[in-house]
């Protein structure tokens, strides 16, 4: 079974977008823009205290009255956050982002955040898993390259 930690091995130049909590949510969706990325972990110091993601905008911004440019983003983030390691499978990521409805998750290495995993790079990858199960069963079948 492939584990995040093969996704994360992959994609060595991700970068890890964070904001301070104290800064303003037009500040973290330009970086999020800038970034081209729908999440940024929210920092106090170097601690992490939230994720904010194009979806807590849409449900907690103009919406609900609040403008993007005088709302500060701890107000709108989520704390509670759904934090997975590196050797957690594609499988168990799909699992927990169906459970607790979440887009993106966090891994977490001894208490640092390594990189996040989003839905559609799961996505992608368990499909590139399933093309490569479906390529070894029609070698197997057909009995060529199997085993080479």
């Amino acid at each position: 079974m492939t584990t995040v930690r093969k996704l994360l091995d992959e994609k060595a130049e991700a970068k890890i977008f964070t904001v301070p909590s104290t800064a303003s949510v037009f500040y973290a969706l330009q970086v999020m823009c800038e970034g081209n990325t729908g999440a940024v972990l929210v920092t106090e110091g170097e601690k992490i205290v939230g994720i904010f993601t194009e979806r807590d905008y849409a449900r907690e911004g103009e919406v609900k009255g609040r403008t993007a440019k005088e709302t500060i983003i701890s107000e709108v983030m989520t704390s509670q956050m759904v934090l997975i390691k590196p050797e957690t499978t594609l499988e168990e990521c799909a699992e927990l982002m169906g459970k607790y409805h979440v887009r993106h998750l966090p891994v977490l290495e001894k208490d640092r955040v390594v990189g996040i995993v989003s839905i559609r790079r799961l996505a992608e990858a368990l499909i590139q898993q399933e093309k490569g199960t479906i390529l070894e069963l029609e070698n197997y079948i057909l009995g060529s390259g199997y085993g080479e």
